[in-house]
Order: structure tokens, then C-alpha cells, then sequence
């Protein structure tokens, strides 16, 4: 958690929703969004003295230490617990954190010998803001990963953890705080919808992916 997310918006709502600065050269939607990809992220950017800038960042962050590029897609995810002491997450903690804009997020639950994908998003279809960082690999690539946090309400019964998600007036704060709050909000206008086995391969993509299907087992306590 969290390996798969949808991320839909335009670039022009994006800036709109998150009053920043468009410096990307656009980016298509995605559905079924997979570690390395492409995703939009929001940060502060000195070049714009501190502004909101929408960027894109590669999703699997490569510490700037690192020779491989390959360690980006085992670094997709920080724990909340242990982000700010982390030698990998801890400096871009400190000093490098975003926004990453996400319509919902996806996760199996095992029934026997076969897994049941759920999409969690708010049931308005209002947008998300999970709680992220970035850091600048090789002086040119734009690396990402978005923090999970310990799964609260009803999310708990699917998996055990879940997105930080920051709602409108954290914003600022997890962006230019010395010391931003890490602690999970109600996710009580969450809904968890069964979705079609289609998201298990990465090269499906559009909006089917997210539409409810008939559930046909209930969800089964994991942990």
C-alpha cells in the first residue's frame, strides 16, 4: 500500500484546485497509475520564490545518493512513523515535501485463491491530496513517493494502511511548516467500492476501471 492510484484531472484543474503554477508540458489521465510512472505532483519551488508550482515527478523516489535507478520502485511509499528519522525519506522530509493529487486508490482483499480489487475515493468525487515528497535524481529527474499512514474506519477492514490524506487547510502546512502534522484524518466520506479484476494489469486503463461492479463476497477482516 499504496501500489496503484487513479490520478484524472487535467493540468488546467490541477492548478486551479491547487493555486499553483503549471511547469510541466502537460500529462494524460490516468486510471491505473503503477510505480515509475509519470504523475503530477503540487511542491514550492525556489526558482519561483517559494511558489505552488505543479510538476511531474517519476512515482518511486530515488535518493539523490543513489546509483540506481531501479531503487525508485521499491521507494514508493514512507511510513508516516518513521518518515522524518528515515535515512532515505528523512532529508526530502525535512526540506522537499508535495502535494500528489489522486482521484482514489486501489487494493485487493483475498478471497481463497482469488483477490477482490476495491477503489477507495470520496464518494462526492472531490479530489484527494495525499501526503508526499520529492527529491532531484541526477539534476534532472523528478523523483516522488506518497507517506501511508495507519488505516482508519472502515478502510481498516481492507488493508491495514492507507494514504496520508491531507484535506484543504493542511495544505500549507505539510508544504512549508517546519513541522508538519502526521496524523490521519476521519477517511469516514470514503467509499469503498468493488471494482472489475482489469485494474490487476498495469497496461488496462480508463474510467471502466474505477466503475462499481457487483460485489460478490464480503469483505473479509485481513489482519
Amino acid at each position: 500500500m499504496c501500489g496503484r492510484y487513479a490520478t484524472t484531472r487535467s493540468d488546467t484543474d490541477l492548478t486551479l484546485l491547487f493555486e499553483a503554477d503549471d511547469v510541466t508540458d502537460g500529462f494524460a489521465p490516468s486510471w491505473n497509475v503503477a510505480p515509475t510512472d509519470p504523475v503530477p505532483v503540487i511542491r514550492l519551488s525556489a526558482r519561483r520564490n517559494n511558489a505552488r508550482v505543479l510538476d511531474r515527478a517519476k512515482w518511486g523516489l530515488i535518493p539523490a545518493w543513489s546509483d540506481d535507478p531501479r531503487a525508485g520502485s521499491k521507494m514508493i511509499n514512507a511510513r508516516a512513523e518513521t518518515v522524518a528519522t528515515s535515512p532515505v525519506f528523512g532529508p526530502a522530509f525535512a526540506k522537499r515535501r508535495c502535494l500528489v493529487p489522486a482521484d482514489g486508490w486501489f487494493e485487493w482483499v483475498r478471497d481463497g485463491k482469488r483477490k477482490q480489487p476495491y477503489f477507495m475515493a470520496p464518494a462526492d468525487g472531490s479530489v484527494l491530496a495525499f501526503a508526499g515528497l520529492w527529491s532531484m535524481w541526477r539534476k534532472d529527474t523528478l523523483t516522488s513517493t506518497i507517506i501511508t499512514t495507519e488505516a482508519t474506519g472502515e478502510l481498516a477492514r481492507v488493508h491495514h494502511r492507507m494514504p496520508l490524506i491531507l484535506p484543504r487547510d493542511r495544505w500549507r502546512e505539510w508544504l512549508g511548516s517546519e513541522s508538519p502534522r502526521l496524523d490521519p484524518v476521519d477517511a469516514a466520506e470514503i467509499e469503498i467500492r468493488p471494482v472489475g479484476s482489469e485494474v490487476g494489469k498495469v497496461q488496462n486503463n480508463g474510467p471502466g476501471l474505477i466503475e462499481r461492479h457487483v460485489q460478490e463476497v464480503e469483505i473479509q477482516t485481513l489482519f
